[in-house]
């Protein structure tokens, strides 16, 4: 998928690295002890997985499929992302490349149903042919991992190698969502 560098990814990150308030509440009338001292900070993310995958119609989601809502509508003000929108989301190039074959799909979006996934290929030399000489319309024939020894059929949700198109946004990801809600600006 097209990974987007955003002012509002660099806001999420400095606060998921930090998870500090920006000045502390001091219990002792600012004589150095905080309300609530922190400890310990752990933080977890994922590896190789792209700005799309997660916010790729920030700060738009869709119902479930069981018409569960999480992340009904975005705060006033929130930013927008240049994710999968207007015809990277309908008419996208991977969809377009004959390359990709069968696989050649749109993005679309994954269900919290559909949380478990295989994992995309990550090497060197398949990344570089999805990325096509900077058309970004190779990701299917190149790094999607479909059916077979690296991915069972039940995870791949009949989409097989175009399962790397997919995408979550904020009734799937509702954690996730929020934070940018509460700590990303632009």
């Amino acid at each position: 998928m097209h990974v987007y560098v955003k002012k509002a990814v660099a806001g999420l990150a400095v606060v998921a690295l930090t998870l500090l308030p920006a000045a502390p509440a001091f219990a002792d009338g600012g004589r150095g002890q905080t309300a609530t001292p922190i400890k310990h900070l752990v933080v977890i993310f994922q590896e190789n997985v792209s700005f799309d995958h997660y916010f790729a119609t920030y700060p738009n989601a869709q119902p479930n499929l069981d018409q569960s809502v999480f992340f009904s509508r975005a705060k006033s003000g929130t930013p927008t992302v240049n994710g999968l929108t207007g015809p990277l989301l309908t008419n996208n190039p991977n969809a377009n490349n004959t390359g990709n074959g069968a696989n050649a799909i749109n993005p679309f979006r994954l269900d919290r149903s559909q949380a478990s996934t295989c994992d995309q290929g990550h090497n060197y030399g398949p990344e570089q042919l999805a990325f096509d000489g900077g058309l970004m319309d190779l990701f299917p024939a190149s790094t999607g991992a479909g059916e077979g020894p690296f991915c069972a059929a039940p995870f791949a949700y009949g989409k097989d190698k175009g399962l790397v198109m997919g995408y979550f946004d904020g009734n799937t990801v509702t954690a996730m969502w929020n934070y940018a809600q509460h700590f990303a600006y632009e």
